[in-house]
């Protein structure tokens, strides 16, 4: 029997989410921010988090 992904449970709590508010990004960042944890740890084992691994929060990174 195949191995559970280890962050199914993330990605479906951002679809939920997501679908919970309208698709706003902003009203899931908390679970959005726990996918990436995830990722970060499960990165190459994880099918949940191909379209995470190169994403990067958006922040303000201004060298100024």
């Amino acid at each position: 029997m195949p191995q559970k992904d280890p962050c199914q449970k993330q990605a479906c709590a951002i679809q939920k989410c997501l679908q919970a508010n309208k698709y706003v990004e902003s009203m899931c960042e908390d679970v959005i921010r726990d996918m990436r944890r995830c990722c970060e740890t499960h990165a190459g084992i994880s099918v949940c988090c191909s379209g995470f691994k190169d994403s990067k929060p958006t922040e303000n990174k201004s060298n100024t």
